[in-house]
């Protein structure tokens, strides 16, 4: 059996590894490459170092969407599983009709980004005429509608995780527990909480990342108005590269950045939480 999974390992894998390659290896390399550069198209490439780097770091639309995008990334990653786990806890009490709430609250993940976005953009702007004012009037009204759209489309995924967690932990031991004298408090915070890292590990990752890469919701919503200031990373990248001519090399190298950025603080993040988990 281990001799033939061996010889035909390379065949079952080549296609995999090719479209891998194809559609991601190789335009990665050659966005690192181009972010070096100088260039219209992908052939009139000329060199020019650091440049573009620089650049990026002198313009303030960037500094700034890499200020709201942090701001917005600690607030939402903080609510969505504050929120989604206390949702999971409710609907783990075995009450009737859990099913159905649990379907009611994960029904907004499947809606996409940009009709969200047109949806809630309705909803806040109808609150907002009333006090004479709209989303636009203020990178904050931007900022807090984008949490409350972000939140509301991603507690309901991130609470069916935490379920699944929580109904894993073992009756007998939140049994030992009780009998013990512990407090519900004490319940949530030594054997609960504990036992669920797995899950918290995959929904800060979720969230951590989706949060970072929100584009298509912010460009709905905003269009990082109001003069770009309510503009987060992937918008900001969107608008230089393909809105400023002779830019897209800087837009590439604040992709560049972006990518950097994302990926260390995701893998922090698993390295802690992950660690969490042995100990606990």
């Amino acid at each position: 059996m281990n001799r033939n999974l061996k010889k035909y390992f390379p065949l079952f894998v080549l296609p995999t590894l090719a479209a891998f390659t194809i559609a991601f290896l190789i335009p990665f390399l050659l966005g690192i490459y181009l972010s070096f550069t100088k260039f219209t198209t992908v052939n009139d490439a000329s060199f020019v170092g650091i440049d573009n780097y620089i650049k990026a770091f002198q313009n303030h639309d960037f500094l700034n969407a890499l200020w709201f995008t942090t701001r917005f990334v600690v607030v939402s990653v903080l609510t969505i599983n504050i929120f989604a786990f206390a949702v999971a806890l409710l609907l783990t009490r075995g009450k009737r009709g859990t099913n159905v709430f649990r379907t009611i609250f994960f029904m907004p993940n499947l809606i996409g980004g940009i009709v969200l976005g047109y949806i809630w953009k309705l909803i806040i702007n109808g609150i907002l005429y009333r006090y004479g004012v709209t989303l636009t009037y203020s990178e904050n009204y931007g900022f807090w509608g984008l949490v409350v759209l972000m939140n509301w489309q991603m507690i309901g995924y991130m609470m069916i995780i935490y379920i699944a967690g929580i109904q894993n932990v073992p009756d007998d031991l939140t049994e030992a527990a009780k009998i013990d004298g512990a407090s519900k408090w004490q319940l949530l915070r030594h054997v609960t909480l504990p036992m669920v890292m797995p899950s918290i590990t995959i929904c800060l990752f979720l969230t951590l990342s989706n949060s970072f890469k929100l584009f298509d919701q912010n460009l709905a919503l905003t269009a990082g108005d109001p003069s770009k200031r309510s503009s987060m990373l992937a918008l900001d990248i969107y608008d230089t590269f393909y809105g400023r001519n002779g830019w897209e090399g800087v837009g590439q190298a604040k992709a560049v950045v972006f990518f950097l950025i994302v990926a260390a603080i995701a893998l922090l993040q698993l390295k802690i939480t992950r660690k969490k988990e042995v100990e606990s």
